[in-house]
């Protein structure tokens, strides 16, 4: 027996995204928020190093604002980046409003600790030690679970919205979702009268990742399919200092610990980054990652060193206990030794276009975080833009969803699957998944050629050929689900790295190593 729920509104996702709509719009309106996993899993919760604002006196809008603009190479919208600026103070008060535990320093104007990250001028990321999402995601959630007008149904996982098209109304709005139960293994209708899409970003398209594996591109592909544009999907974020361990899987070494002073070095000591750039260690993310991969494959390493042993063990343990504590589990001690590290997969700078309050280009359908593009993060996002982002731009949706009217919502089927079967061979899909994630590392990452992108492209099609015609046939499941998701977010990635013909921000490619004097985004228009 298939289930209908109703909502005012639908949030899909449950990261600092999804939280502040939530929290924002629950006072006046029912809302549903959807989650894969449970409500704390996810991107936002990993995040450790902080929040960009400026909140010290010594600082200004328009040294962060510059920063930011340098780091995104030119590709940053001044205004969307003036806006998110300026309402950084406001985002962060309201964060200390509702109890987030940041790291307290008496001795400072703030009454809290600021610590620089690479690309900054200032010290202006405020954090919560060094698990700072998880402080904050922690706090917000239990608002969240105590309120009575949010509903929070936890592992299910969205399969595709729901718009005029597909119910063959002459109206380009979304009317809700249709979502996997995955408890239950049922598909359910959801309606709302306004869906958010704040599902995060797409790291697990790659094989090395930062990311969660919750983080499949889901609202990416799905805005897509339902006729929204997307921008800037070649410029993929890959952090350049994950933990290389085979016991560890993922493990961020947090852009703070160069901020404080940590050394990259080869295997003999030899510290590099001063011969790549002259800001060395506190030079912007892709500079640092393409830095790392220069010299891996020039040395044939397996990984390179981050160092900061030479600082006291005290002042190692205070700032940075988690890290200290995960590494020394592994027979790691960051106090006597240096870390292995290599680049992964870390931030989507690109996703669904919208405007400075969320909008795509389908009425009733929010995105906001890392699924989104507002233009902030141009061809590179500066360190610790991407909470602050999530919070101002779904502060400013929950303000246009309050002041919109309502719609009369159409009557809409439920989920039908009556024509599929069980599936025969699951192996299928790990396979897939496997094989997209291996091509997509082999030739999309750091360094690309055009050869590359065309051999990922063709394998690509391929499977999403297969994938589509086994999604067609048989009972969905998350894994299928995902991995539909991936591929499509694949191909978005190298469709438009294919388009970029120069060398800028993240984007690097062998065959076009120069950057244009002029700069614009590359914006992918579907078909449906």
């Amino acid at each position: 027996m298939m289930t209908t729920q109703k909502f005012d509104v639908l949030i899909i996702g449950s990261g600092l995204a999804g939280m502040t709509l939530a929290l924002h719009l629950a006072e006046h309106h029912e809302v549903g928020l959807i989650t894969k996993r449970d409500l704390l899993e996810g991107s936002s919760s990993y995040a450790q190093g902080g929040i960009a604002a400026v909140l010290d006196t010594g600082d200004s809008v328009a040294q962060h604002i510059n920063d930011t603009l340098i780091a995104g190479a030119g590709l940053c919208n001044e205004d969307t980046t003036r806006f998110i600026v300026e309402n950084s103070k406001d985002a962060i008060d309201w964060l200390v409003d509702l109890g987030v535990p940041f790291t307290k320093d008496d001795s400072h104007q703030t009454g809290f600790h600021l610590t620089r990250e690479g690309g900054h001028s200032h010290r202006r990321i405020i954090h919560a030690a060094d698990a700072t999402g998880a402080a904050v995601t922690s706090t917000l959630g239990q608002k969240i679970k105590a309120h009575p007008r949010i509903t929070v149904l936890e592992h299910y996982i969205a399969l595709d919205l729901i718009t005029g098209k597909k119910l063959g109304i002459d109206e380009n709005r979304c009317y809700g979702a249709y979502a996997l139960d995955k408890e239950q293994d049922e598909v359910i209708t959801i309606a709302a009268n306004h869906t958010i899409l704040a599902s995060g970003g797409a790291g697990k398209v790659y094989l090395y990742t930062t990311n969660p594996d919750t983080a499949t591109g889901d609202g990416i592909a799905m805005g897509w399919r339902a006729g929204c544009r997307v921008g800037n999907m070649e410029f993929i974020q890959f952090h350049p200092t994950c933990l290389y361990h085979p016991h560890s899987k993922s493990f961020l070494i947090s852009e703070a610990v160069r901020g404080e002073g940590g050394i990259l070095r080869l295997p003999d000591g030899t510290r590099f980054m001063p011969q790549h750039d002259e800001r060395a260690e506190l030079a912007p993310r892709d500079v640092v990652a393409r830095a790392i991969d220069f010299e891996m494959k020039k040395h044939g390493l397996d990984c390179v060193y981050l160092d900061i042993s030479y600082k006291p063990a005290s002042f190692i343990q205070e700032h940075f206990p988690n890290i200290y504590a995960h590494c020394l589990e592994l027979g790691i001690d960051i106090t006597q030794e240096p870390i292995p590290v290599v680049p992964a997969a870390h931030y989507t700078c690109g996703g669904l276009v919208t405007d400075l309050k969320g909008r795509t280009d389908v009425e009733g359908l929010y995105a906001v975080g890392e699924v989104a593009c507002t233009g902030l993060h141009g061809a590179n996002r500066l360190a610790s833009n991407s909470l602050l982002e999530c919070m101002v731009i779904g502060k400013a949706a929950a303000a246009d969803i309050l002041a919109a009217r309502s719609n009369e919502q159409p009557t809409i089927p439920d989920w039908d699957d009556s024509r599929v079967t069980d599936p025969d061979e699951e192996v299928v899909i790990s396979h897939n998944w496997d094989e997209l994630r291996r091509a997509m590392w082999d030739y999309v990452g750091i360094v690309r050629t055009n050869k590359r992108l065309e051999r990922a492209l063709h394998r690509i099609n391929l499977l999403s050929e297969e994938i589509n015609e086994y999604y067609s046939h048989f009972h969905v499941s998350n894994d299928l689900i995902e991995l539909r998701n991936l591929v499509q977010t694949a191909e978005l990635i190298v469709r438009s790295a294919l388009l970029r013909k120069e060398s800028r921000g993240l984007h690097f490619s062998r065959d076009y190593p120069q950057t244009d004097a002029s700069c614009s985004d590359t914006i992918l228009t579907p078909t449906i």
